[in-house]
């Protein structure tokens, strides 16, 4: 037989997708994918049940039925401080996994390089291989997650064709401040570098840290490509809505892309959502409220079990530190976490470039009484996991 395609052979599957698969095989408290288990707004799943007996069940739009750019446009444009054509500065993807995607398909050619912080998403490196291109890791460091100014122009010397910024930031929760981004941007028309956003948790960020997208920075929209998605802000990740916002020529090469990756995004999907896009700000303020008290709560019962843990500043993502237990491997502890204790978690190995393996990482974007079903199970942690070595 020929031989397979050699792109792909670094990779393996998902490790947060295998640890929810772990998680339920031992019927363990599923802490590992991202996922609420709470309802989306009442108001979405009302409009979802009369778009399936209207007329939505065919082909939008490749890049978005209008009513949805149009919507999409209006919150947009009044959160990134300028005014966003619905008509060629938005193409709609399916999820944020495929913005991404397709954004690193618009701008890199086989042989270029794209920076990316570590920790880092797990899609990232892959993005890039697949695209030919070549991921160039900078560290960001705990217990703030900030980088350092000359390690990121070491990189940009390189003469990367992009960088990709998550922000707020997987695993880590970090929010970018106004001088962390300045000094992205300059590097970035310094080096004459695009920049691809995730800003999928751009609703979830703690006090007194605040979202600045990136795209709003002086002189930056001409070379920001901005991806996020609805998944996270309306607590509906299974209906895989995502978008870029870009200028129109980069916009016209990533439909290009979008339309011969998936054509477009599911048709009813869109028309139902389109009743989210339009809330007022009062929803986002609520969002943000609801997560701080989960973040609160999940952290407070970390605290009183002694377990050592970051602080997220955004996104809901939270990072244990297991150095006690002794373990060599990280996915290792964390099937045994499932089994035994019967609380799934991802090895933070799978987010980092450097040999990182005494991190897991846990979620709280859970309703209340299933983060205390975790913690209740964490209690018996020490008991259940003894120590190595």
């Amino acid at each position: 037989m020929p031989q397979l395609s050699k792109r792909t052979e670094t990779f393996t599957d998902s490790v947060i997708r295998r640890m929810t698969r772990v998680s339920l095989k031992y019927g363990a408290v599923n802490l590992s994918q991202g996922f609420p288990d709470f309802e989306p707004p009442k108001e979405i799943l009302d409009r979802l049940a009369e778009v399936s007996r209207e007329d939505f069940h065919q082909y939008s739009i490749t890049w978005g039925a209008q009513n949805f750019r149009e919507a999409l446009a209006e919150k947009q444009s009044r959160l990134m401080g300028r005014k966003i054509d619905p008509n060629s500065e938005i193409v709609v993807t399916c999820g944020s996994t495929e913005a991404m995607m397709a954004a690193m398909m618009t701008v890199a050619n086989p042989g270029d390089k794209v920076i990316v912080f570590s920790p880092f998403y797990e899609n990232y490196g892959a993005d890039a291989i697949l695209s030919g291109a070549e991921p160039i890791y900078v560290p960001l460091y705990p217990p703030e997650f900030g980088f350092k100014a000359d390690e990121l122009e070491a990189a940009f010397r390189q003469k990367p064709k992009a960088l990709i910024l998550c922000n707020p930031s997987n695993p880590c929760g970090k929010v970018f401040t106004y001088e962390e981004l300045k000094l992205i941007a300059d590097l970035a028309a310094k080096y004459d570098t695009f920049v691809i956003t995730d800003e999928v948790y751009e609703h979830i960020v703690y006090a007194p840290n605040r979202h600045i997208y990136f795209a709003s920075l002086p002189g930056m929209w001409e070379r920001t490509i901005s991806c996020s998605s609805l998944s996270k802000t309306y607590s509906i990740t299974g209906w895989r809505l995502g978008y870029i916002i870009a200028p129109t020529e980069i916009i016209d090469v990533a439909r290009k892309v979008h339309d011969f990756l998936t054509v477009g995004a599911a048709a009813p999907l869109q028309e139902a959502a389109v009743t989210g896009l339009r809330f007022g700000d009062e929803y986002y303020a609520d969002l943000a409220a609801k997560y701080t008290a989960k973040r609160n709560l999940f952290l407070k019962g970390l605290d009183d079990l002694r377990i050592a843990h970051t602080v997220p500043q955004g996104a809901y993502y939270i990072l244990l530190d297991i150095s006690e237990f002794g373990f060599e491997s990280d996915l290792e502890f964390c099937e045994v976490l499932a089994r035994d204790v019967g609380v799934g978690a991802v090895p933070g190995s799978s987010f980092f470039r450097e040999p990182v393996n005494h991190l897991i990482r846990l979620h709280f974007a859970k309703r209340d009484e299933t983060l205390y079903d975790a913690l209740n199970r964490l209690e018996d942690l020490r008991k259940k996991i003894p120590v190595r070595g």
